[in-house]
C-alpha cells in the first residue's frame, strides 16, 4: 500500500479526481467528514445509547455519544503525531501532493468520531440479542431463504458492518448516504472482510467482519481506490488493513480501557486504592507528586491520572505505529497496536478488574436482560408486519405498526435478506429510551 492512494479524498459518485494539492485548507475534506458524521442524526443518537451502564440515570456516566467524542480527541492526537513521522519520511507526501500532518489527525478524528455509529441499543448485548433472534429465535424460520453469508450478517449482527452501511447506503435522493472520504472510510473499516469465512485467521483484521453482503459492491470500490491488499482467495472478499484503521482502534482502546476504568470509580464499583494501585503504573514516568498531593477529591485526583495515563498510552501507540510502519503498508502486521504496547500487561489488568466489577455488575446484567427483551420483541413485531405487508396480507395490526416507521424506513424491499437487514437497521438506530418507549407502546403499557 501506499500513503497517496490510502489519503484519497475520493466521494461516492465522484467523476473526476479530487487532490489534496487543490483543496481549500479552510475546508479540507477529511474536515468536512467530521461535519457531516456529527450533524448525521444516527451520530446525535448516541447520546442515548450505553457505553457500559445501560440506562443509566447518573450524570457522570459515559454514553456512546460522549465516548465516541474523546476517542475522537484522542484518535486526532496520534493521527497529527503519526503525521508528522510520516511527512518526515516521505517529504513528497507535502511537496508534490500538499498533504499535511494534520490531515491524519482530521482522518483518524472523523473515522473515531463514527466508530459506534452503527451499534444497536443496549450496548454489546443489543448486537447478540439481534443476532440470536436469528440463530435461535423466531428469525431461524428464514434461514433456508437466505444465502450463507447473508444468514451470517444476520445471526453474526455487526455494529462495525452496521455503521459502514450507516455512512455510506443510499436510499432515494441521498445517493452514498453521508458521502464520506475513501480515506476516512478506510480508516473505519477494522475488519474488512465479509461475515464469512468466521475468523478465519489470528489476524486482528479478521476478528469480525466490516460491511454486510447489500454493501459488498460498495466496499470493493473503496477497497480498490485505497489499494488495500486482498488476503482471500476465491469468492470470499477480505483485505488487509487500512493502517490509519490502525490508529481508530487504539484511541478506542485506550479511551474504554481508562474511561470505562473511571466511570467504575465513580460509581464505587471499583476502590479508589486499586485506581491508585492500576493507574500509578501508567503514569510513573509523568507524574508530578506535588500536583498530585494537592488535589484533595477523589474525581479530581482520579482525573488527573486518567489524563497522564492517556497521555503515555498516546505516546506508545503511535510508537510502536512508526516502528511497524513499513510492515503495516506490506500486510504483514496482524495485531492491535496495543498488543505490542510496552503498557500491555498494565491494560490487560485494568480491563480483568473493570469486566469483573463494572461489565459484569447486577445493575449492568439486569439492565442488558431488559435489552435483550426489547429488541427481539421490536425485531418480530416489525419484520413480521414489514413481510405480511410485502405478501400482501397485512392485519390492521400491522398497518398500524408500520405507521410507526419513521418515512425513511417506508421504502419497499423486493428482497427477503434485504427487508430483514432493514428491520435490523431501524432497531439498531433506536436509543436506548426509545427501544423502551416502543416496546411498551406495543404491550400495552403506553398509552399517551
Amino acid at each position: 500500500m501506499n500513503w497517496e492512494q490510502l489519503l484519497s479524498l475520493k466521494r461516492q459518485g465522484d467523476t473526476s479526481k479530487r487532490l489534496r494539492i487543490e483543496q481549500d485548507d479552510t475546508r479540507l475534506g477529511f474536515e468536512v467528514d467530521y461535519d457531516r458524521i456529527i450533524f448525521s442524526a444516527a451520530f446525535r443518537s448516541l447520546q442515548d445509547k450505553t457505553q457500559v451502564i445501560p440506562l443509566s440515570k447518573t450524570d457522570f456516566v459515559h454514553t456512546r455519544l460522549t465516548h465516541s467524542l474523546e476517542v475522537s480527541v484522542v484518535g486526532r492526537s496520534i493521527g497529527r503525531l503519526v503525521g508528522k513521522k510520516i511527512i518526515e519520511k516521505y517529504p513528497h507526501l507535502k511537496e508534490v501532493h500538499g498533504f499535511q500532518a494534520n490531515d491524519f489527525g482530521a482522518i483518524v478524528a472523523a473515522a473515531s468520531l463514527a466508530h459506534d455509529i452503527g451499534n444497536p441499543p443496549f450496548g454489546h448485548s443489543g448486537e447478540k440479542a439481534i443476532g440470536e433472534y436469528f440463530s435461535i429465535g423466531n428469525g431461524q424460520q428464514y434461514k433456508d431463504q437466505l444465502s450463507a453469508k447473508e444468514w451470517q450478517d444476520l445471526i453474526d449482527f455487526e455494529g462495525n458492518a452496521n455503521g459502514f452501511s450507516v455512512l455510506t447506503a443510499s436510499r432515494p435522493g441521498i445517493e452514498g448516504g453521508l458521502r464520506i472520504s475513501y480515506a476516512t472510510l478506510g480508516a473505519f473499516l477494522k475488519y474488512p472482510k465479509e461475515s464469512l469465512p468466521k475468523k478465519p485467521t489470528s489476524n486482528i483484521a479478521d476478528k469480525k467482519y466490516g460491511f454486510f453482503q447489500s454493501d459488498k459492491e460498495f466496499f470493493q470500490d473503496v477497497a480498490s481506490e485505497l489499494g488495500m491488499i486482498s488476503n482471500k482467495d476465491g469468492d470470499d472478499i477480505g483485505f488487509e488493513r487500512h493502517p490509519l484503521a490502525y490508529l481508530v482502534e487504539a484511541a478506542d482502546d485506550i479511551c474504554y480501557t481508562i474511561i470505562d476504568f473511571e466511570d467504575g470509580i465513580n460509581l464505587g464499583l471499583v476502590s479508589e486504592d486499586f485506581a491508585l494501585e492500576y493507574l500509578i503504573k501508567l503514569v510513573k514516568d509523568s507524574i508530578d507528586s506535588s500536583k498530585y498531593n494537592t488535589l484533595t477529591t477523589k474525581e479530581d485526583r482520579i482525573s488527573y491520572l486518567r489524563a497522564l495515563a492517556i497521555g503515555s498510552l498516546i505516546n506508545d501507540a503511535v510508537k510502536v505505529f512508526v516502528e511497524n510502519e513499513e510492515a503495516i503498508l506490506d500486510g504483514r502486521f496482524p495485531f492491535a497496536l496495543t498488543d505490542k504496547s510496552k503498557y500491555k500487561v498494565q491494560m490487560d489488568d485494568i480491563i480483568k478488574l473493570s469486566v469483573k466489577n463494572i461489565y459484569q455488575s447486577r445493575e449492568v446484567i439486569e439492565k442488558e436482560i431488559v435489552g435483550y427483551q426489547i429488541i427481539q420483541t421490536l425485531l418480530d413485531k416489525f419484520i413480521t408486519a414489514f413481510n405480511n405487508k410485502f405478501d400482501g396480507n397485512s392485519s390492521n395490526y400491522d398497518k398500524l405498526l408500520l405507521k410507526i416507521l419513521p418515512e425513511k424506513f417506508w421504502e419497499e424491499k423486493e428482497d427477503l435478506y434485504k427487508r430483514l437487514l432493514h428491520i435490523c437497521h431501524y432497531v439498531s438506530l433506536l436509543t436506548d429510551g426509545n427501544a423502551l418507549e416502543l416496546y411498551e407502546t406495543i404491550n400495552g403499557r403506553k398509552t399517551n
